[in-house]
Order: C-alpha cells, then sequence, then structure tokens
C-alpha cells in the first residue's frame, strides 16, 4: 500500500453560499448613484426656482424704478409749491392794496413797503438773492453790460445798475444789467 506524502496542503473548501450572503449583511451598503432622470429632474427643479427668484428680484427691480421716477416728476412738477404759497401772501397783500378807496399817497406807500418786506422775507425763505453790483468789478458770469462809459472809476467797474440780478441758491438766473467803466483814453 502506498501512503500519501505527509507535507502536501489540505485541500481548500469553499464556504457554503449562506456565509457569502451573512458577509455581504457585514460589509457597509455602498449608496445607490441616483439615474439620470433623479439627476435631471433636481436640475429642473433648481433652475426653476432660480428663474422664480430671478423673476421676483426683475420685477421688484422695475416697481422701485417706476416709483423713482414718479417721486422725480412728482418733484419736478411741485418744486415750487412752498414758493408759491409765500407769493399768494404777496398778491393778497396788493389786491387789498388796491382795493383801498380813498386811499392817501401815504398809506399806499406804506403798504407797498410792507408787501416789499413780504417779498423779500419770501425770497429769503427761498434762497433768492438779490446781487446789486454797483462799485464792484465787472463780472460777465453774473453781470449783462449794457454799455460802457468814461468814470472816474477803475476800468472794468460796474458803475450803474440799471435792473439788480438775482440768483437762486448760488446759481444766477438773472444776470444784473449794468452799465461799465471803461479805460480812459490817454
Amino acid at each position: 500500500m502506498s501512503e500519501a506524502p505527509q507535507n502536501e496542503p489540505a485541500p481548500v473548501t469553499e464556504a457554503p453560499p449562506a456565509a457569502d450572503a451573512a458577509a455581504a449583511q457585514a460589509a457597509p451598503a455602498e449608496p445607490a448613484a441616483p439615474s439620470l432622470d433623479e439627476q435631471l429632474a433636481k436640475a429642473e427643479a433648481a433652475a426653476a426656482e432660480h428663474r422664480d427668484a430671478f423673476l421676483r428680484a426683475k420685477a421688484e427691480t422695475e416697481n422701485l424704478r417706476k416709483r423713482a421716477q414718479e417721486d422725480v416728476a412728482k418733484a419736478h412738477k411741485y418744486a415750487v409749491e412752498n414758493f408759491a404759497t409765500e407769493l399768494l401772501a404777496v398778491k393778497d397783500a396788493l389786491e387789498a392794496g388796491l382795493a383801498t378807496e380813498n386811499a392817501s399817497a401815504e398809506s399806499l406807500k406804506s403798504g407797498m413797503e410792507l408787501t416789499l418786506k413780504q417779498l423779500t422775507a419770501a425770497f429769503g425763505k427761498h434762497n433768492l438773492a438779490e446781487e446789486n453790483p454797483a462799485g464792484q468789478k465787472f463780472d460777465p458770469h453774473k453781470h449783462q453790460a449794457i454799455s460802457m462809459v468814461e468814470a472816474d472809476a477803475e476800468p472794468n467797474t460796474v458803475v450803474a445798475v440799471l435792473q439788480k440780478g438775482y440768483k437762486l441758491n448760488d446759481r444766477v438766473i438773472r444776470p444784473a444789467l449794468v452799465t461799465v467803466a471803461k479805460a480812459k483814453d490817454a
């Protein structure tokens, strides 16, 4: 009889199928990758959400622009409202003075002086300043020269004011009409 060698390795036996199932359950399960249809649905939902937010922001911006435009239009339309209200009092005073019968020259003069004070106060309240440049250096930005005359004053100096000028908040709205001294011929 022959004997089998003793140094031979033992035959490998496979684990029964039940053991494979238990090992699979013990191993951590990998999450299944979402399908392309699921990814597409998520992307479409996100795009719809962003589009809605964009449309809302665009509508809000348009509403703000319209409101600002209306505010500017109203500001232009009613900018002189306060000034006009002040002038109504002056007009009322002038009409009252004219409506007075048997008024003396002195009472008319005092009424005119009071009315002029009202008008000057209204001008001051709304930054409308009088420009009377007599004796000042001629400035073409503030004055309009009507003529040049020989005078004892320094050349290019205002010697006579024919009509006062006016500034509104440091902007000339009517230049003063003036006569300017010219250089003397030597």
